[in-house]
């Protein structure tokens, strides 16, 4: 009785251990050309976003010259910043607009309330 147990579920071991091989092939060949693409399967894209430098509008650092930024974040990330010579912070939405300058511009929220 036993051996007929064994013998009859022989098949099902079989053919679950061809389901986990055939599954285990397809990530390695989907993980392979990820990396020809340059990123991994199943990450954000995010982590290969390019950093873009902003320019929060409005500002000026101790030296006069308008503040600059880099961030990988994507447009509408809201970001803030505080002033040096303050404690005030001020909040900046990042836009995908460009400016004269080839940066990308931060519109700050606080003028508009």
């Amino acid at each position: 009785m036993l051996n007929d147990v064994i013998a009859g579920s022989i098949a099902e071991l079989l053919g679950g251990c061809a389901v986990v091989v055939a599954f285990a092939l397809v990530a390695r060949a989907r993980g392979r050309q990820g990396a020809r693409r340059g990123t991994a399967p199943g990450r954000d894209q995010a982590a290969t976003r390019p950093a873009r430098t902003y320019t929060l509008i409005g500002t000026r650092a101790p030296d006069s010259h308008v503040v600059q930024l880099p961030s990988s974040r994507p447009a509408g990330t809201i970001i803030t910043w505080q002033e040096p010579a303050s404690e005030r912070r001020l909040r900046f939405e990042l836009t995908d607009a460009v400016l004269s300058d080839g940066t990308y511009a931060a519109e700050p929220l606080d003028w508009y309330r």
